[in-house]
């Protein structure tokens, strides 16, 4: 292959994505069904991820997250449906998939009788790297990329859980995939390697590889994905951005504080005849209260305000957490 048709690379040597370039979808998924018996653990799941997207894959437990995994990961079959990586049909030619695709289960164990370019090396060598200097390169540019460098000569045995888990990822890009699925990466990992964790992945991301990625530390996803998918009890509800998704969910719903220079009452008098205004609270110069409208209704209120010749000091914005949008789908409704 000459310099001019092969693909570029970046600081870390990640190659740019072929399908960003291509104008292909990296992951595809059609209809995708996974039943156990008589219970669907997944239900017609349809989506499309581009390339460069780091896609956070968020529900309660039984909402489908594992299922769909192990069969993005090529470790089992659905009970129909199709998935492919750039064009690539994971169900027809799944060692081309694997090629693509780098995945990072939960816990995966590590050998504690290894150092840890041993570890590394060992799969370098298993995902067809022959030579040995080579390996090593490529071991030590996924360590770095992963904040490791300097414990490439430490025995596994030696590891924290969170420095193993990051261990666990240095080896799952080690065959530069397209394609990266990542099950809790952040389990275990303190603030600071969360950080690093968000930092790395968002440079792969840049690169064009495509990351899909759950975690029970939902505050973590909002920050570092790019995109939410929701499931619960195997069906997609939402995708987008968390604003998006939000909408998507019915769930509008914000909190606005506001800091007042004038009296509050009467600001309050007239804020509490809004059909989009409840649960209005006055606290000392402060007024606060649930919004329903969307932005450019809040927009419009703040104008009202001014014009009313209220005199602002602060204002203040609260919309729900992720945690508390999967309180509301998990909790079923009660019955009348």
């Amino acid at each position: 292959m000459n310099s001019s048709s092969a693909p570029d690379s970046t600081p870390l040597g990640y190659p740019a994505s072929d399908f960003a370039r291509e104008g292909r979808v990296a992951v595809d998924i059609r209809s995708l069904r996974v039943d156990y018996g008589d219970f669907v653990a997944v239900d017609d799941l349809t989506l499309a991820v581009p390339p460069g997207e780091i896609l956070g894959i968020v529900g309660p437990n039984g909402a489908g997250k594992t299922s769909t995994f192990r069969v993005l990961a090529t470790l089992m079959e659905p009970t129909h449906g199709d998935v492919f990586f750039g064009g690539v049909d994971i169900a027809e030619d799944p060692r081309q998939a694997r090629r693509l695709m780098g995945y990072m289960p939960d816990l995966a164990p590590v050998p504690s009788d290894l150092k840890v370019w041993e570890f590394l090396d060992f799969y370098a060598a298993a995902y067809g790297l022959r030579d040995a200097h080579e390996r090593r390169q490529r071991a030590d540019r996924c360590l770095e990329s992963v904040g490791l460098s300097n414990l490439r000569n430490n025995g596994c045995r030696e590891l924290s859980r969170g420095q193993t888990q990051r261990v666990v990822l240095a080896k799952t890009l080690l065959h530069e995939p397209r394609v990266l699925i990542l099950d809790e990466p952040a389990s275990g990992l303190d603030p600071l390697a969360r950080r690093d964790l968000r930092t790395a992945l968002q440079s792969l991301a840049a690169t064009g590889a495509t990351i899909l990625i759950s975690s029970h530390i939902l505050s973590e996803l909002s920050e570092m994905c790019t995109s939410l998918c929701i499931l619960n009890r195997g069906r997609l509800l939402a995708h987008g951005s968390v604003n998006e998704v939000r909408s998507q969910l019915g769930n509008t719903r914000r909190r606005l504080t506001l800091g007042l220079l004038s009296p509050p009452s009467e600001a309050a008098d007239w804020l509490a005849q809004q059909p989009t205004i409840s649960e209005l609270r006055i606290e000392s110069a402060r007024i606060s209260f649930e919004f329903t409208g969307d932005d450019e209704a809040q927009a419009e209120l703040l104008e009202a305000l001014v014009r009313r010749r209220v005199r602002l000091r602060t204002f203040e914005e609260r919309r729900s957490s992720l945690e508390e949008l999967l309180v509301d789908i998990a909790t079923p409704p009660l019955l009348p």
